[in-house]
């Protein structure tokens, strides 16, 4: 899905919740769009404090995540200790590897766990609609850092 045809969607998303596309919106999606690593509503609120544009609130923040997250225009992962958002127009699904020392995440698509998990449902008469696989452990940095203070 090209950014023309996902800002078309946001807009009209929004008519029909019968709010308005607002400068301090517009900035939100826009830089949730513009990165292709996951974010906290803390680092995109930083973010907009950092960059030009239309002054924009923390709550203002927190409040366009949750539309977004409404709208299917992001995605939330609990990490462990923190909320962090992607974008997922346009990106196939995907499942997460998550440090539990240093927060690193690393995404993976595996087509044997998805047909388990297609098998799994299936079994036990459900119609999956979506999944969320999110897998915790140690990067290898993490690994060879607590190896290494043994």
């Amino acid at each position: 899905m090209n950014q023309n045809a996902i800002d078309r969607k946001f807009e009209s998303y929004l008519r029909s919740r019968s709010l308005k596309l607002t400068p301090q919106r517009r900035r939100i999606f826009e830089r949730a769009f513009a990165t292709h690593q996951h974010f906290s509503a803390e680092t995109l609120y930083a973010w907009m404090a950092e960059e030009d544009g239309p002054r924009v609130s923390r709550a203002t923040v927190y409040r366009t995540l949750a539309l977004l997250e409404e709208g299917g225009f992001v995605e939330s992962l609990d990490t462990g200790g923190e909320l962090v958002y992607e974008h997922i127009l346009g990106h196939g699904h995907h499942d997460h590897l998550i440090c539990v020392d240093c927060g690193r995440i690393a995404e993976f698509r595996e087509p044997r766990i998805e047909e388990l998990q297609e098998q799994a449902a299936r079994d036990k008469g459900f119609t999956l609609l979506s999944h969320s696989l999110r897998l915790m452990g140690r990067c290898g940095a993490c690994a060879r850092s607590a190896a290494s203070d043994r």
